[in-house]
């Protein structure tokens, strides 16, 4: 149809029609939807329209942080592999089996549960155990190994969700750029992997400490992010559901105007 191949696209809905048993209309296109079409398709976007407004603006910052942070924690446990305590290459062999699960997992809460909440807990889930590794004992380093394992299974079931759910939250006419540009913003994550664990000359501890922070700090950015379960995709960028708001408080704040000996009271409701 954008093509303005008109008469093949009626013959495959034809045809697709007969194979359902299915009768279709006898006209399937009028002249008002091809021109209204064509119009639309005459329109060009480039990145810039992934900030046109104030909503999609958001969306965009908040998908270029949680990429670039997931993407530095997934490269950064996976490159930490050889530092833990054990035998390296049954720890490269954890490391590595630990995605099946997780992709299966992520399978499962793309399936079952909301995209919103499934992200933010699992992103949560592998934040928050790099946060104990610092209080295991020397003497059970398999349990330090575990959690860091806990960690990488978090991380790579979030990372398979993040590109279902940044899919659909851009619309048809900028969604592969959408998609595009948060995992451009991941190079740059998988690029400063390497140095985090640098930071271990400092404090031992330290690169799990910071992974963490910033895994949690994900979790918390993808709960402002609209639900995309079982919602129709949006087709301009008009259509875009909005960021989530929070409400802080629902106490009135009272202002008083005098005039003469009449007091005015007015109530102000707040919300973020």
């Amino acid at each position: 149809l954008i093509k303005g191949k008109v008469q093949e696209a009626e013959a495959i809905l034809r045809y697709a029609a007969k194979k359902n048993g299915v009768t279709p209309p006898a006209v399937l296109f009028n002249e008002l939807e091809l021109e209204d079409m064509k119009a639309k398709t005459k329109q060009s976007y480039s990145i810039i329209h992934l900030f046109k407004t104030r909503n999609i603006r958001t969306i965009t910052i908040i998908n270029l942080l949680v990429w670039m942070i997931l993407t530095a924690e997934y490269f950064g446990l996976s490159l930490s592999t050889p530092n833990l305590h054990g035998d390296d290459y049954l720890n490269c062999f954890f490391s590595a089996a630990i995605e099946v699960p997780a992709y299966l997992s992520a399978w499962l809460f793309l399936q079952r549960f909301p995209r919103r909440l499934s992200l933010s807990g699992i992103l949560f889930l592998g934040g928050i155990v790099l946060f104990f590794i610092q209080l295991v004992p020397s003497n059970l380093s398999g349990l330090a190994t575990a959690l860091v394992m806990a960690g990488k299974f978090g991380t790579s079931s979030a990372f398979s969700m993040v590109y279902v759910h940044t899919a659909e939250l851009y619309p048809t006419a900028v969604r592969n750029m959408g998609v595009g540009v948060g995992s451009t913003a991941s190079r740059v994550g998988s690029i400063i992997s390497p140095y985090i664990f640098y930071l271990g000359i400092h404090h031992e501890f330290l690169p799990f400490i910071l992974m963490g922070s910033l895994t949690v700090f994900s979790a918390i950015l993808v709960l402002f992010l609209p639900e995309t379960l079982n919602v129709p995709l949006p087709e301009t960028i008009d259509q875009m559901q909005k960021i989530k708001r929070f409400k802080v408080r629902d106490t009135p704040r009272n202002y008083h105007y005098r005039n003469g000996e009449n007091v005015t009271m007015v109530s102000k409701k707040e919300e973020i």
